[in-house]
């Protein structure tokens, strides 16, 4: 299958240059995209200036808001993020949450780090230290940090913690469900040169496209068992958390197996196209989950039970996949 070619983004970058951000070689660079963010927009750039890792700079980019995100972050740049601002600038205004976040990641010098960041949540000042710290090492492996967080009301309430990790990172388990939350992920030079190479699929975001390359190719992942953000939950969250596994589960089931499904398919057929750059291993379990799901209920009854390793977090998540799994009829994305 021919590979895919990565979107041609033009980009220019204004209003800040990297030298004038770093204090030291080789700045973590953050990433954010913007998109109507104004009620909570300032104070996840306050946790920024009150990191205790200050070696940073932020790419940014305004994804087309109609309220004064774009303004909120241009006071910034010339104020309290004076020198450690680039903003970056596309053809296009609005690009959608994954787009937008390649774009940016394009604009990235190489062998930099990279932190993803969300407009709406607030980081505890050893965020980036800790991540800094973790991903100290190889310098050849693609190695991402992610952790878990504080789930908090719109108001910074917290309600309770993130789930503990139970099940150790690999792909087969990337391909079921994504631990990987985006605004606690930090990639190593290696990992973000990995992502800048490869599309990012439509149907799915950046954070687990993210954990399934690295994964796919043998990298590796370090999951940080300490809560370093405040995740709010509000009514315009891209992606939200429920803390009940009853409650996710009654979701799961209203929604169903098909939107599920449909991203697992569009995982397994956008990795085949990449698959030359993943380990034998990766390959070889691409190929038969390929080779399944254009086949009946037996012959993935069969793959389940050989493939112990295509589990979920818990017992009744993967019960949950396999039900999905097993009534998912329809054909693999082309």
């Amino acid at each position: 299958m021919a590979q895919k070619e990565l979107p041609s983004w033009r980009f220019r970058m204004v209003g800040g240059t990297e030298l004038q951000g770093e204090r030291a070689p080789l700045p973590v660079c953050i990433l954010l995209s913007v998109y109507n963010g104004e009620a909570y927009l300032n104070a996840q750039l306050d946790s920024f200036l009150a990191q205790t890792h200050s070696n940073w700079i932020v790419y940014w980019r305004d994804d087309g808001s109609s309220d004064a995100s774009r303004a909120i972050m241009l006071s910034f740049q010339a104020n309290r993020g004076l020198g450690r601002c680039v903003e970056v600038l596309s053809d296009t205004e609005r690009l959608g949450v994954a787009a937008s976040y390649a774009h940016l990641l394009a604009a990235v010098p190489e062998n930099r780090m990279v932190a993803y960041a969300d407009q709406d949540d607030v980081w505890l000042p050893e965020k980036l230290a800790w991540g800094v710290q973790a991903l100290a090492g190889s310098q050849t492996t693609p190695m991402l940090y992610c952790a878990r967080q504080y789930l908090t009301d719109a108001a910074l309430a917290v309600k309770s913690q993130s789930e503990k990790l139970r099940r150790s990172p690999n792909f087969a388990s990337a391909l079921t469900q994504n631990i990987a939350t985006g605004h606690t992920l930090l990639l190593n030079p290696e990992a973000a040169r990995l992502l800048r190479s490869a599309p990012i699929p439509k149907a799915v975001l950046h954070d687990w496209w993210s954990y399934l390359l690295v994964t796919g190719v043998g990298g590796r992942v370090i999951f940080d068992e300490r809560c370093v953000s405040y995740y709010r939950q509000h009514g315009h969250n891209t992606v939200g958390v429920q803390r009940s596994h009853v409650r996710r589960a009654l979701a799961a089931l209203r929604r169903g197996p098909r939107l599920f499904m449909n991203i697992f398919a569009t995982n397994v057929a956008s990795l085949m196209e990449i698959s030359d750059r993943l380990t034998p291993e990766s390959r070889n379990l691409l190929l038969a989950l390929q080779h399944v799901l254009q086949r009946g209920t037996l012959a993935r009854i069969r793959l389940l039970r050989g493939r112990r390793d295509l589990v979920r977090q818990t017992r009744h998540e993967t019960w949950l996949f396999r039900l999905w799994f097993l009534l998912y009829a329809s054909r693999q994305p082309r």
